[in-house]
């Protein structure tokens, strides 16, 4: 059985990571992201605080070449201690 993606790949893919503001989250983000998204940089990263300002959302819009490499982005994100939340 195949797996079907709605997704036509290569394609700009956002991808938002959450934890608290008390971390470097962004630079972390962006290391995490680049094993797997080498080419990105600093101008396709927003950093958005909580209205109480205790946590933080990081977008990172990547160029994704593969469902494949999407999971893998996903996967190391979820496991660091630091990242909450990933969207």
């Amino acid at each position: 059985m195949s797996e079907e993606s709605f997704l036509e790949f290569p394609c700009r893919f956002p991808i938002k990571a959450m934890g608290k503001a008390d971390q470097a989250l962004d630079l972390l983000v962006m290391e995490i992201v680049r094993r797997h998204a080498p080419d990105i940089n600093e101008g396709t990263v927003t950093r958005r605080p909580s209205k109480g300002g205790n946590y933080i959302a990081v977008t990172v819009i990547v160029e994704a070449t593969s469902k494949q490499q999407l999971n893998a982005i996903y996967q190391d994100l979820t496991d660091h201690p630091y990242i909450l939340m990933v969207l």
